[in-house]
This record gives C-alpha cells, sequence and structure tokens, in this order.
C-alpha cells in the first residue's frame, strides 16, 4: 500500500521566472504527493549540477524538460514498487543511476524533486506532519529567523559587493514577535533610505531592499539606525549577519570593491571584517573569504569565530567531503545547509548531522530562486539546528515558509530555539 506507483514531471516556474522541476509522486494506495526544487543565483562551483536543456530558444537555454524527461523514463521505472519508507535506498538507486559525482548525468534538480516528494508522500502515509517524520531522533524546534533586509552582489544587480545584510531578531520571545520585530526593520530602513536619498534598483532577488550605496559599510550603519529606530537595542535584541560572498568580487588574488575604486589581499580583508564586527552589532559571517581559499579560511575562524559564527555556503556546497576537511583544519564553525546544492535529502540530513555531531552549527537556507513549496521550513524544525534562512518579507515564496512557522507555533507544542540554545552562539542565546 506504501509503494510508488508512478512520479510524474513537470516544467514550472521558479520566483525569478526561471523554470524548475516538479516531481508528483503517487503510491499504490492512492496517496500522492509533490515537490518543487529551488535554484541558486551565487552558486558554488562544487554544487551538484542543475540539469538544464540549453535551447536558447525556450527560456534563454534554461528550459527543465531533460530533467523532466529524465524523471519519467529513467528515474520513476527504477522506483516504481519500491516502499515510500525506504528513502536512504531511494536516494541511493537514483544517485548509482546518476552515475557522476555531482548528478549533472541525471541532474540534481530531477533527483532532489523525487527524495523530497518521497519524504512528503511517507509523511502523509504515516499520517504524521512533514517535520515529524523528518526529524526522527532529532530535537525538532521552531527555528530562529535571519531575515533579508538589504541586498546587493547577484541578488541586487551588483549595486555593491557584499550580497545580503541581514536581522537577526534573537532575543524574541517567539516566532510570532522575531516577525513583527523584522517587519519593523524593514519598513523602517526603507524609510531611511529615502531620507538619504539612497537610488533605489528594485526589490532584490529575495524580497529585500535593493540600494545603490556609497559603500558597503554604509549598509550596516543604515541597518544598525534601522534597528534603533524600529525601538530594538542591537546587539542585546538584534543583531547583524552579513552574506559576502566574496566569491563573486574575487578577481586577480584579491578583493575587489569596485563601486568603492579598491581592492585588498585576503589578510586586509579579514581585517576589515574584523573592524565591522566591533563597529556594529556583526555576530555570523557568510562565505568571507573565496569558495577555493581553504589556506586563509582557518585564519578568519581564528581572528572571528569567538565572536561571529564564521558559515560556509559556496565554501562548503552541503557536501560532506568539503565539510568533513573545513571540520578537520578549523576552516569555519558553521555550514549554511541548501538541498539541491548537494542533491538529495539523505545526504542533506548527513551534513546536518556531522555538523551537529562535531559542534559546529548549521542554517538551514533557502535560494534566491524559490517556489512556493513550505518543505524547507519542516526541514529547518525537524533538524533541531535552530537557524532558518529564507530571505526578506516581501515575497511570497518567502512569506509561505515563514507562515508555515507562525501557523506550527500556534497549533503545535513545538518548542522555541531557546529550547536548542546548544545550537546558536553564545551571543544570541536569550
Amino acid at each position: 500500500m506504501n509503494k510508488i506507483s508512478s512520479i510524474q514531471a513537470f516544467e514550472v516556474l521558479d520566483s525569478r521566472g526561471r523554470p524548475t522541476v516538479e516531481a508528483h509522486l503517487t503510491l499504490s494506495s492512492g496517496l500522492s504527493a509533490s515537490a518543487q526544487v529551488p535554484s541558486g543565483a551565487s552558486t558554488g562551483a562544487s554544487e551538484a549540477h542543475e540539469l538544464r536543456d540549453g535551447d536558447p530558444q525556450r527560456y534563454n537555454g534554461l528550459g527543465v524538460r531533460k530533467a523532466c524527461h529524465n524523471i519519467e523514463t529513467i528515474l520513476a521505472p527504477a522506483l516504481e514498487g519500491k516502499s515510500v519508507f525506504d528513502q536512504a535506498t531511494i536516494d541511493q538507486l537514483m544517485i548509482d543511476l546518476d552515475g557522476t559525482p555531482n548528478k549533472s548525468r541525471l541532474g540534481a534538480n530531477a533527483i532532489l524533486a523525487i527524495s523530497c516528494a518521497t519524504a512528503r508522500a511517507a509523511a502523509h502515509s504515516r499520517k504524521v506532519p512533514l517535520w515529524s517524520h523528518l526529524a526522527g531522533n532529532r530535537k525538532a524546534v521552531l527555528p530562529l529567523p535571519m531575515v533579508n533586509i538589504l541586498s546587493g552582489g547577484l541578488h541586487a544587480a551588483r549595486a555593491m559587493e557584499f550580497q545580503d545584510f541581514l536581522a537577526i531578531p534573537h532575543a524574541a520571545g517567539s516566532f510570532a514577535e522575531a516577525m513583527e520585530w523584522i517587519t519593523k526593520i524593514h519598513r523602517k530602513t526603507r524609510e531611511l533610505l529615502e531620507e538619504k536619498g539612497a537610488y533605489f534598483t528594485g526589490v532584490a532577488d529575495e524580497g529585500g531592499w535593493g540600494p545603490r550605496l556609497a559603500t558597503n559599510e554604509q549598509a550596516l550603519a543604515i541597518l544598525t539606525e534601522a534597528i534603533e529606530k524600529s525601538g530594538l537595542a542591537p546587539g542585546s535584541q538584534v543583531s547583524i549577519a552579513l552574506d559576502v560572498a566574496a566569491s563573486h568580487f574575487f578577481a586577480g588574488g584579491e578583493y575587489a570593491l569596485r563601486s568603492e575604486g579598491r581592492s585588498m589581499p585576503a589578510r586586509d580583508f579579514i581585517d576589515l571584517l574584523a573592524g565591522w564586527c566591533r563597529k556594529y552589532p556583526v555576530v555570523s559571517i557568510e562565505d568571507g573569504l573565496e569558495q577555493n581559499a581553504w589556506s586563509e579560511w582557518p585564519e578568519l575562524t581564528h581572528r572571528l569565530g569567538e565572536h561571529a559564527q564564521i558559515i560556509g555556503d559556496d565554501f562548503l556546497t552541503t557536501n560532506p567531503e568539503r565539510l568533513q576537511r573545513a571540520i578537520a583544519s578549523k576552516a569555519a564553525n558553521a555550514v549554511l545547509v541548501k538541498m539541491n546544492q548537494i542533491g538529495t535529502l539523505t545526504e542533506t540530513f548527513a551534513v546536518i548531522d556531522k555538523a551537529r555531531a562535531s559542534n559546529w552549527r548549521a542554517v538551514i537556507s533557502a535560494r534566491s530562486g524559490e517556489t512556493e513549496d513550505t518543505f524547507l521550513t519542516d526541514l529547518a524544525i525537524a533538524s533541531g539546528m535552530a537557524q532558518l534562512k529564507v530571505g526578506s518579507i516581501t515575497r511570497s515564496e518567502r512569506l509561505a515558509k515563514y507562515n508555515r512557522v507562525l501557523v506550527l507555533e500556534q497549533t503545535t507544542s513545538l518548542p522555541h530555539w531557546s529550547a536548542a540554545s546548544d545550537r546558536l552562539p553564545p551571543i544570541w542565546r536569550s
């Protein structure tokens, strides 16, 4: 009754109007489940391969009909009759069928769509919420949101180099209060930008404001002021996270801040970040160095790791092997988890569980190209790692995920992120 009877695939659109994959999985019991996969703009070189058609006459080459075809002609026939409860077996079979190191033959987007639809179908079969099914023996908690307020880089037409400036409402007493604080800060930031005559490039990919500012540091100053003018205390109630995405402005061996007319080597760039941590309530830095700077990441973590969460995104790409190397070399102290960077749910949990076992932190993250699918929210809750990075509050593909947490907070007995305070940096614990 719980065996896979059929799988269909559909080309649908993500939040940037680009094609992505949706898989529909039907069981012998008649139950069905679906899942959509996201897509990133700021991507790491070591990510699993997102299969695109390459036909310039359709979606500028970004169509996913090949990935959908692979689902229906290769993956579906191989999975028919498999128990929906055998997640690890199903994921490994798809990996083996693909047969490449980065899932480039069948496409990580095809494989992940089935992987997530399988988990959702299993939860339906068990008549339990998805987060409960995913959690297993992990302690599920409502996560602390890390919310995009200002954007640059590949998320906002490169108006400034740093990709995202985010607010972390760590002292809020509930998720609902956290989101109320965030809406105040987001609105106040817009007012300050208008007062200062900042030119708007528009709302960025993830819903944050996309201004053109004189310097990257000005974004930090404005966000800090917005927190204060919202009636909140920077540092003690709300702190700041930086998504530097340094690989995207690393050129000629230096970090090139072209909007400011300067560039600097790694040591000076680390000094810059350290100075900002002293001057502003910055407690989290993502991809603070180029993704292959293995010899320099340990220095960044040594300098700032006691004060700030040092996250690898493009650097680690939710890859167990890269994570293990980083743990061994003390190259960071946290990993950003994006399912489509690795391509299966089983491998995603392997990274989450490895981080926990190594006393690292993990931030469960969306992509800049998202859908209305809320799978990510349940994953964040189930992981017990207590941090969720979705984007801002002005786009429905982001709000769908925040709203999922808001409803669960009111309808379940799931504990607040403070119940997993060992998963958070000491400075955030309230």
